[in-house]
């Protein structure tokens, strides 16, 4: 499934993983890792954010995925599953067709 995760980072959590190396570390592991399809970095409310799209395999790998982060930088994570183009038109012509049925 593919999914956007957002990672942001607390000012002062941010300022030490930077003074001591782990900011890095960890969003490149994360990326050695995940193999995203696209990774970007921004200010959201103040806070250095990561969105990292990617495909998770199993929802069970949601631990394992966020904890280095909750850990190592103090961030939050959040989830959002995501979809393609050609995932929107499978979706509605689906809809479209299961509608289609129960009119009949």
């Amino acid at each position: 499934m593919r999914v956007l995760m957002r990672v942001s980072i607390p000012v002062e959590a941010g300022n030490r993983a930077i003074k001591d190396g782990s900011l890095e570390r960890t969003m490149m592991n994360a990326v050695e890792r995940l193999r995203p399809e696209a990774t970007y970095f921004f200010t959201d409310h103040g806070q250095r954010t990561a969105l990292i799209a990617f495909d998770m395999k199993n929802v069970s790998d949601m631990p394992a995925i966020a904890e280095p982060f909750f850990m190592e930088l103090n961030a939050s994570v959040e989830w959002f599953p995501a979809m393609s183009p050609d995932d929107l038109k499978k979706g509605l012509s689906g809809m479209m067709e299961n509608q289609a049925a129960m009119r009949r």
